[in-house]
């Protein structure tokens, strides 16, 4: 794909293959992705690592890190919270980590165009999505986890319950590409949105200070039009630190890399471009000396922290850029112009829960 010519010479200067590089120094030969060389892994980050490495073009490790995923999913459908070197460290079974990986192998999809990957990965990501379905509540929301023992936690999490939408529809468009018919996915994606609309009160209210609260049912999809320009006016003064970035809590002075990139791919999914290149070269520089990204900075001291360098902001921040730049056709996955025009879903029923 053709960048206009202002776009080819700010994406060379972003020296996106050192950060993609970064992604792969990190992995271990297992394919697992920790979020930092000696930390844990878990599967919603270990999938944001393997998306990067897509957009980075690095075909081969990202098959890797999904080889990985599958080997270590569990009989129900789930994977644990965390692992260390394939060893569970975390036995929580959390339905937002266990969906993910559909939103992963559709991104996969839409820059390889390998049908064959979907139909080989498709048992497990009809697992994973049935496992969180399985904890949807009568009105709609998504209980967030199992203990180890089997007994759910009936908190919902509005971000969690907002990402899963999101894998929702990824794999429903999986498997209208496969000719797989799933009507119990489709209704658990109507009423999870329903519940994101209209219910705010079914969510863990305490959370609402963290800023993806307040994004995610944007970036999702599941609020586009009015219903997200309003949410997003409502909260900007709250999370947006002008000339900065995003804070990750309303109520400390803690700019991130990673929230800030989300941001920029849920302004850039509802068409305000502008204001997403804006804030992405607000933070386009914050950069170690080998090109990866850090993780935060606090302000107005600037101090970096922490100082791990982790490899899902590094994917996040690849995703981003894909997203502004058209590297790969799966910059648009977010779009809500997309999903209400995709040509997979358009005249089902599906289109009418979007």
């Amino acid at each position: 794909m053709e960048f206009k010519r202002l776009d080819k010479e700010r994406v060379a200067t972003l020296d996106l293959e050192s950060v993609a590089a970064s992604i792969v120094r990190t992995q271990l030969p297992s394919g697992e992705i920790p979020w930092s060389d000696g930390d844990k892994t878990d599967p919603w980050d270990h999938v944001e690592s393997a998306m990067g490495l897509s957009v980075g073009g690095h075909i081969t490790e990202a098959r890797k890190a999904f080889a990985w995923l599958a080997a270590m999913q569990l009989e129900d459908g789930s994977w644990y919270a965390s692992y260390k070197k394939g060893v569970p460290e975390d036995q929580t079974h959390d339905t937002n980590m266990s969906s993910y990986v559909a939103v992963g192998i559709y991104h996969h999809f839409l820059i390889t165009k390998d049908r064959q990957f979907l139909a080989d990965y498709w048992p497990i990501l009809k697992r994973g999505l049935d496992f969180a379905l399985s904890l949807q509540a009568p009105g709609g929301e998504i209980h967030w986890a199992t203990s180890p023992e089997g007994v759910v936690d009936p908190m919902a999490l509005l971000t969690g319950s907002s990402s899963i939408f999101m894998s929702l529809k990824c794999g429903l468009a999986i498997a209208r590409e496969l000719g797989h018919d799933m009507p119990r996915w489709t209704e658990g994606l109507r009423r999870v949105r329903e519940a994101i609309r209209t219910r705010p009160h079914s969510f863990n209210v305490t959370k609402s200070r963290f800023s993806m609260d307040w994004f995610y049912p944007i970036l999702s999809g599941a609020l586009t039009g009015a219903e997200a320009q309003k949410r997003l006016d409502k909260y900007w003064k709250k999370f947006v630190v002008e000339g900065q970035g995003v804070r990750c809590v309303s109520d400390e002075p803690w700019v991130t890399v990673a929230e800030t990139a989300e941001f920029i791919l849920a302004l850039s999914a509802m068409g305000h471009r502008d204001k997403a290149e804006i804030i992405f070269d607000w933070i386009k520089d914050s950069r170690f000396d080998d090109g990866s990204y850090w993780c935060g900075y606090t302000f107005p001291d600037m101090v970096i922290w922490p100082e791990e360098k982790l490899s899902w902001t590094n994917g996040v921040m690849l995703m981003a850029a894909d997203a502004l730049f058209d590297l790969t056709p799966a910059g648009r996955l977010f779009s809500h112009d997309f999903w209400a025009t995709h040509e997979a879903l358009a005249g089902e029923s599906l289109a009418e829960c979007l």
